[in-house]
This record gives structure tokens, sequence and C-alpha cells, in this order.
């Protein structure tokens, strides 16, 4: 049984999956396009959640959430369903797959036969598209991987039952109805609206701008509060959540400048193009960082290249990104 289901690589797993459940329900509709109309683009570092013992930093929205406000924005229905019991939640997938609707998983990485062993660590926030059975298995259409994979049924279970924080709990969904019109121009002011919001006017002090000045103020001190050996830890840590974990590189922030870049066309500001370059600018300060970053953890960053300076190019980041932000707010205003 096999769905005519198209796999696209996408540069994160939650937009990609979205992207690709919609356009075969019809509506085209690209990642970066998912990602800005869900006002996916975020920071927030959050020491008092650990993953794998670790701070969480985070450079997008809460799991599920662009996907939910890309459902909302646009007008399309998406049923989400979650189960305590394995064996029903695997009879569910498979009613569903039988009528030729593929389903949206989210799933623990780890558990995932098809990763390669070196890539996998206990992430339970992946999501993936299932879209047809072989044999004892399932085609997957994994946005991280450029072809569909087949992943077996026992694999699956444990990978969406998955223990650990932010357990999967057997969530699992699928698009129910698509418009046959959409107001993308409406929905994507909505999605650069909201992003502006959070990101300027949060007052807590580790969210938005004020947070990537908190994590620069942090990251200055590590090795002095936490020792050589924990400070790379958890400048690790931060690195793998940047540019590892699905986001296109760069805290997203190439993948927002391409929403931008198709927002100027939406909404026929050519202003936005400008905006969309100097986003891209601020992207490769954000691999700059991770350079070092990564430099540091290995032991081989030269004098120059110390967390002081990783601090400043955060500072640097934060203020060209606020700068940004506040002419974004004033052209969609």
């Amino acid at each position: 049984m096999k769905i005519p289901f198209t796999h696209r690589q996408s540069a994160h797993c939650e937009t990609g999956v979205m992207s690709n459940l919609l356009t075969y329900h019809g509506l085209e509709i690209s990642e970066p396009l998912v990602f800005g109309i869900g006002s996916g683009l975020f920071f927030g570092h959050f020491p008092f959640i650990r993953l794998n013992h670790l701070p969480l930093t985070a450079f997008r929205i809460n799991t599920g959430g662009i996907m939910s406000r890309v459902a909302k924005r646009i007008n399309v229905k998406v049923e989400w369903q979650k189960y305590r019991d394995p064996q029903k939640a695997m009879e569910a997938l498979d009613r569903k797959i039988a009528q030729e609707i593929p389903v949206g998983c989210r799933v623990g990485a780890y558990w995932l036969d098809y990763f390669p062993r070196r890539y996998r660590f206990h992430f339970n926030m992946h999501h993936v598209v299932a879209f047809g059975k072989v044999g004892d298995g399932y085609l997957i259409s994994d946005p991280v991987f450029p072809e569909p994979v087949v992943c077996p049924r026992k694999s699956l279970i444990k990978a969406r039952f998955a223990m650990g924080p932010m357990p999967p709990k057997g969530r699992m969904f699928y698009v129910a109805d698509v418009p046959e019109q959409v107001n993308f121009p409406e929905a994507v002011t909505k999605g650069i609206k909201e992003v502006c919001r959070t990101m300027l006017k949060t007052p807590v002090p580790f969210i938005g701008i004020k947070g990537i000045r908190y994590v620069a103020r942090k990251v200055e001190t590590w090795p002095e509060k936490l020792g050589e050996r924990k400070a790379a830890h958890y400048l690790g840590q931060l690195i793998r959540m940047q540019e590892e974990i699905g986001t296109g590189g760069a805290g997203f922030r190439y993948i927002y400048a391409a929403f931008l870049q198709e927002c100027a066309d939406i909404l026929g500001k050519r202003q936005l193009m400008d905006i969309s370059e100097r986003m891209t600018e601020i992207g490769d300060r954000w691999r700059d960082f991770a350079l070092i970053g990564s430099r540091i953890c290995k032991n081989r960053a030269s004098k120059t290249e110390t967390y002081p300076t990783m601090a400043d190019i955060l500072r640097e980041c934060a203020a060209k990104e606020e700068k940004l932000l506040r002419d974004l707010s004033e052209i969609v205003h």
C-alpha cells in the first residue's frame, strides 16, 4: 500500500512536513512560507528546562505551534490526535493510510532505525509523514533525508511513544480540509506581526532580543563559572540547537530571509527584499558564532576565538535584529 505522496527534502521537519502535506492536498505552499505564516522565528534561552541534562535554547516557537498557526491563518482543517495505547495508535495510523490519507507523526528521533547511529540522540520533537506500508514496515517521508525511507513497525512504535522530555505521546495529525482560496497577504502579515511582537516586546529577560543579550552575558561567564569542560558542553548544546536540529542554519534566519523574499511579491512591497538581504547577513553572523563555538569545543580555537568574542557576536546579532524587526514592523503596519 503506497499513497502517491511527493517527498521533498526540507530544512526543518515541522515546516517541511506541513508544506508536503498541504501540497499533497492541492495547496502548493513553500517551506519558508509555512515558517513565516506560522510565526516560526523565535529566540529563547531556558536554563530551567533541560534537554539531555543541558539548558534548552529555542530558535523557533513551541513544537506544533507553527502548524497550528498556519492551519488557523489559511483556514486549513487539521485533525490532531494523541494516544495512550500504542496498539490503538498504530491501528488509527493504519486506518488513515488505508483511506489514502498521509499522516504526520511526532516521534523521538533516537528510535528511528533509519537514522545513522552516529546521528542519533534523544530528541522527542521530530516530525515525519507515514504514507504507506511495505511488509511489516512503514513508508516514511522524513524531511531530513533526500529520499523516502522504510521504518519497521516496532521502531515506529518506540519512536511514537518515546520517553523523556516533551514525549510525543503517540501524536499524529492529518489534513482534513483545504480551502479553495487562501488570503496569503493577510496570512503573512499576521505571521510577521506576531514575530515582531514576540521578539521585541516580550517582557521576560530570556525571550526575544532580550534573550539573545541574556545569553551573551551567560556565554561570557561560562568558563569561569562552569569550568572549561562543562562550558564546552553548554556551548555545544547551544550550537547543536542552532545549526543541527533542522534549522536550515543560523537558527532559522536563512529560512526567514527566504520567506521575506516571497512576501515582497505577495504584499507588493519591494523594500522587503532589502530586509531579506539584511536577515541573510545576520544569519551569516550567527554562522560565525557557531563556527567559533565549534572550534572552541574541539580545542582548535585561535587566541582571538574566545567566549567573550562569541558574546560580542551575539550582541551584534541582537542589535541588528532589533533594528531589522522594527523596520519590518513599520513596513507591514
